[in-house]
């Protein structure tokens, strides 16, 4: 990609979601590191990561008035739902078209551990300075994605769990869940 220098930090990471199928770019020649990631996106991403189940036998009964079952993340939010990974933003919808949050992701990726047996037990705490603007759902989250090296805070202490994820930090994400978890 073009706007992806080897010097970047995230190089490796957006060489390595791509060579593994989990993110395309926004074209041929741009990857987008610095754009936001949506509920939707980050959900796919996930999903690819199963190797996108087939979802053909379910009688997809859809549980968030705001995912049409056509829409290109629709089986992806339905496999994320009825495997317990993801909740909407209300018990009607999921916000697809939203950013996702990095303490919404962490919660996400948490569940996602749950559901493949993987160990969620943490042995850390969190030493973020805005440690008290983690919502008590994303918590326990935050502090396993912390332990677990998936999800870092920024240089200057603080986690920011309302900012929106990038593409550049979903792709690192990525990369250490498949590195670390699997």
């Amino acid at each position: 990609f073009t706007d992806v220098y080897s010097g970047e930090w995230y190089a490796s990471a957006v060489e390595f979601v791509r060579n593994c199928g989990l993110m395309t770019g926004v074209s041929e020649t741009e990857f987008a590191p610095e754009a936001d990631v949506t509920r939707a996106m980050f959900v796919t991403v996930l999903y690819r990561l199963e190797n996108q189940p087939d979802l053909s036998n379910e009688i997809l009964g859809y549980p968030f008035a705001d995912v049409d079952a056509q829409s290109w993340y629709g089986n992806a939010v339905y496999w994320a739902r009825q495997n317990g990974i993801v909740a909407g933003v209300s018990d009607e919808l999921f916000a697809p078209e939203e950013n996702i949050t990095r303490e919404q992701m962490a919660a996400i990726l948490y569940r996602y551990a749950k559901y493949k047996a993987y160990d969620t037990a943490a042995n850390g705490n969190l030493n973020y300075t805005d440690s008290s603007a983690i919502s008590d759902y994303a918590a326990e989250a935050t502090v396993w994605a912390a332990d677990k090296g998936i999800l870092q805070g920024n240089e200057d202490g603080t986690f920011a769990p309302a900012a929106n994820a990038t593409r550049a930090q979903t792709a690192a994400v990525f990369q250490r869940i498949v590195q670390q978890l699997q």
